[in-house]
């Protein structure tokens, strides 16, 4: 088929019929007698997408042909009802030849006849089954009747039979687009109404259309956390963020369901990823909280039930300086370890080691430490004031508020040996009086104060 002969089959752009009752030649697709095309008509050209139904050499004679032509160009005046007329005394004069009733098919279609349409493009399509101008027709009139998948199959098809017939090939892209905005919408309408598994299987239709689009995989991955099927909800939220880096919405999903999950390590990182796209004071929070649940998961039972005993053991209060206050005490070992003889086998050994070299908490004169001993107020009084020392040489103007202290103790007074590190504690805010201003230095301290002193320490030496 000759260039200009293959636009004019491609649906008469405007430019064509310019010039009046011009004749060409069109060549058959499969070889062999050439027949005629369409004359061109002055003025407008009333159905440019149109496919012209071209006749084959083999289809018929010259004059059929020309017939056919003539009936198209009625068709393109906007003539439909005549040029249905014309076709059909085509297909009475030749009722072989199919080309006229492909071209009744467009008749039908100019008159939004798309059920009459579709009859006129399958009886030429039972006579040649490859035929590229039925095809691309039916097509049209599948996708004006709403049968999406069906046109795009007709429209492919068509395509396979004739590759010049590039139009086609937006209207596939479009209507995939628009079947999947339709399966998109219902999907969510599912979603919203609690139907899951309708809301799954749309889902799944619209990620087969189109695997590459991340949202379609964010969606469905809330659809299957709020069906409580959290494993495939991160895996559809991660392949989300595989394909969009920058999905912070689906990071987020997946940092939310891990942390539901108890995840902590991986519900960190994830946080840490929605922070690093879009920084927030509030997700910088929750990516150290992650971390903090991660780090207490991994303590022994002794340190995790700390918040709920009712006493303390010095193991105890050592190993809470040591997790919270790591970077200050690391700064502050001496250059000699402390030597123990009762801990090397301790859960708390580690931290023990740390405090004692630091000079938080002292060994016994004895070269114990005995880490089993009930915690006193007295003790935590003496590591609280030390902290306060190794806070105040790194922050001194901070320090100007427990520097010189003269609280006032019933129980207490300024001569007592306790007295300076109870004073300072209290004053700077991390240790409080009891009932009737009273401190009781030997009352046992639960882990609820214990946690509550060192985390205000911790706060402090974050200033």
């Amino acid at each position: 088929m000759r260039r200009r002969d293959a636009a004019i089959a491609r649906g008469f752009r405007p430019s064509l019929w310019l010039v009046a009752f011009a004749m060409a030649i069109v060549g058959s697709a499969c070889g062999g007698k050439p027949t005629v095309a369409p004359a061109a008509t002055v003025g407008a050209v009333r159905f440019p997408d149109f496919i012209f139904p071209a006749a084959p050499a083999s289809a018929g004679s010259e004059d059929l042909a020309t017939r056919q032509a003539s009936a198209w160009q009625i068709l393109q005046s906007g003539d439909a009802r005549a040029a249905d007329r014309e076709f059909a005394a085509v297909l009475k004069a030749a009722p072989a030849f199919y080309p006229a009733a492909a071209g009744q098919g467009y008749a039908a279609l100019a008159r939004k006849d798309n059920a009459a349409a579709l009859a006129h493009f399958d009886k030429a399509l039972a006579a040649n089954t490859t035929y590229a101008p039925a095809l691309a027709g039916k097509g049209d009139a599948l996708a004006a009747s709403g049968r999406t998948d069906a046109a795009v199959a007709a429209y492919e098809a068509a395509l396979a039979a004739d590759t010049s017939l590039t139009p086609l090939r937006a209207r596939v892209d479009a209507l995939k687009f628009r079947n999947a905005q339709e399966i998109v919408t219902n999907a969510r309408k599912a979603a919203d109404a609690g139907r899951v598994d309708e809301a799954r299987s749309l889902y799944a239709n619209a990620i087969a259309a189109s695997p590459e689009s991340a949202f379609l995989h964010r969606e469905l991955a809330d659809v299957e956390r709020r069906a409580g099927n959290a494993d495939a909800a991160v895996a559809q939220a991660q392949q989300a963020a595989r394909l969009d880096p920058a999905d912070t919405r689906a990071l987020m999903l997946i940092a939310e369901i891990q942390e539901a999950g108890q995840q902590w390590a991986k519900a960190a990182d994830a946080y840490a990823a929605v922070n690093a796209l879009e920084p927030s004071e509030a997700v910088a929070a929750k990516t150290d909280q992650m971390r903090q649940n991660a780090a207490l998961e991994a303590m022994p039972e002794e340190y995790r039930g700390i918040h709920a005993s009712p006493t303390v053991t010095r193991a105890q209060l050592a190993a809470l300086l040591g997790v919270h206050l790591e970077s200050l005490l690391r700064g502050a070992r001496a250059s000699n370890a402390v030597v123990t003889t009762d801990t090397r086998t301790n859960w708390a050994a580690p931290w023990i080691m740390a405090v004692t070299r630091a000079g938080v908490m002292d060994a016994f004169p004895n070269h114990t430490f005995q880490p089993g001993a009930t915690l006193r107020r007295s003790d935590l009084a003496s590591a609280a004031s030390r902290v306060l020392t190794l806070i105040a040489r790194d922050n001194p103007k901070l320090a100007a508020q427990w520097r010189d202290p003269r609280p006032r103790f019933s129980d207490l007074s300024p001569g007592n040996l306790s007295y300076p590190a109870a004073a300072r504690s209290v004053s700077a805010g991390v240790m409080a009086s009891l009932d009737g201003e009273t401190f009781q230095l030997a009352r046992p301290v639960t882990g609820v104060e214990a946690l509550d002193v060192v985390t205000k320490l911790e706060a402090l030496a974050r200033r």
